[in-house]
């Protein structure tokens, strides 16, 4: 008998006290039994699901419009290459495939069934005519221009437009205006290439996208086609103009080596424009390298006029390189009642001199006024030319 039965009053018996019910199984275990059935799901899902093409690599793509076809572009006036959708084409379908481009298989993950999708190659959707001409070099990065191997052809005289300047106007005031930032904003490319008459030269930047097809769809329009260069301004980095952008703090190496980057971004330019560069452009160490590349290439060297500090045409006369400066900036209060009065500054311009050069941004505003101006031009005695006229007589006067 225990101690606590003997010290007990007689006649009572004590309650016991009730046990706890205890879970037959630990909570880790349930844990690590719930995670099983949850692997055993799964396993049995990719055993016997309807998916046979579970676990395939696939490959997202970018296709060319389908009117873009394997020549350049023609298309309505401000129709606007870019992404589409791909028009998967039937098992039996087998595109054109354009040069450069190649042939993937989508393998459609409900029907099993396989399409062939034709991706243009990196020079975008319009093929790159200047291979058939010879201008051509293969650099690391990309083809670039180059002066023909018989020395007989360059690229700022083969893709120059056919201008021919009128007999009974030989002597009118001639009047060149490029119009630049384009191929990054799909409205504002789309208004110049829509609005702008051809005479008016398209310089583009080197960060657009489809850039191949926008030249090609400009030159048919008629415009002769810039490739800008970013260069480096007085408040770099604080205001940068993007990757690969030509710098005064690197070697004269690693800025071809950018320089390269950008001739390789399109085909079918008569040649490469500044884009900023208030620092870079004042800088004889920095530029004349560039600059004797640029003469290497066959190209025309187009300075925006936006920094009085450069020193491109006195180092582009020592090059034999054929160079335009622009007079004015037109849009740089960006108003069209401004504009319209930088426009008829740049007349007078013309006719005091017999030549002027106007450059714009491709803002609403500028490409209305531009478009505007142009018209009445004529009726005015204002010829209206591209960049190479301008060019080649600023280098042989």
């Amino acid at each position: 008998m225990a101690q606590d039965d003997l010290n007990a009053p007689l006649g009572q018996n004590p309650k016991k006290k009730k046990k706890r019910h205890q879970l037959p199984v630990a909570a880790p275990q349930i844990v690590a039994g719930a995670l099983g059935l949850f692997g055993l799901v799964a396993i049995g899902w990719a055993m016997f699901g309807n998916d046979p093409l579970g676990g395939q690599p696939v490959a997202v793509v970018a296709t060319a419009p389908a009117d873009m076809g394997a020549g350049r572009q023609g298309g309505k006036p401000g129709q606007q290459p870019g992404m589409a959708s791909a028009a998967i084409p039937g098992p039996t379908a087998k595109a054109a495939v354009p040069a450069g481009g190649r042939t993937i298989t989508i393998i459609d993950g409900s029907s099993g069934a396989h399409h062939d999708v034709v991706i243009p190659g990196s020079g975008g959707s319009a093929p790159n005519r200047a291979n058939g001409h010879g201008l051509m070099h293969k650099s690391q990065a990309a083809p670039i221009p180059k002066i023909s191997a018989d020395g007989g052809s360059r690229a700022f005289v083969r893709y120059a437009s056919p201008f021919k300047v009128p007999a009974n106007r030989k002597d009118a005031p001639r009047i060149a205006i490029v119009v630049g930032d384009l191929g990054i904003g799909k409205t504002a490319t789309a208004a110049a290439l829509a609005k702008l008459p051809a005479s008016v030269t398209l310089a583009f930047a080197p960060y657009g996208h489809d850039l191949q097809a926008l030249a090609a769809r400009a030159r048919d329009a008629g415009h002769e086609v810039l490739l800008q260069v970013p260069m480096e301004p007085l408040d770099y980095p604080n205001n940068d103009p993007g990757p690969r952008t030509l710098l005064t703090s690197l070697s004269n190496q690693d800025n071809i080596k950018r320089l390269h980057w950008v001739m390789g971004r399109m085909a079918g330019y008569v040649g490469l424009a500044s884009y900023m560069g208030a620092r870079f452009t004042a800088s004889t160490r920095a530029l004349t390298p560039v600059l004797r590349e640029i003469a290497k290439r066959g190209l025309v060297y187009f300075d925006d006029g936006s920094s009085a500090r450069s020193i491109a045409g006195q180092i582009a006369g020592t090059l034999d390189l054929p160079f335009a400066k622009a007079d004015s900036v037109l849009d740089s209060v960006p108003t069209p009642i401004e504009i319209e009065h930088a426009l008829r500054r740049l007349e007078m311009t013309a006719r005091a001199k017999g030549v002027a050069v106007g450059y714009a941004s491709a803002q609403e505003s500028s490409i209305a006024a531009i478009s505007k101006w142009a018209k009445g031009a004529e009726r005015r005695g204002i010829l209206l030319v591209p960049i190479t006229v301008v060019a080649v007589k600023t280098k042989s006067s």
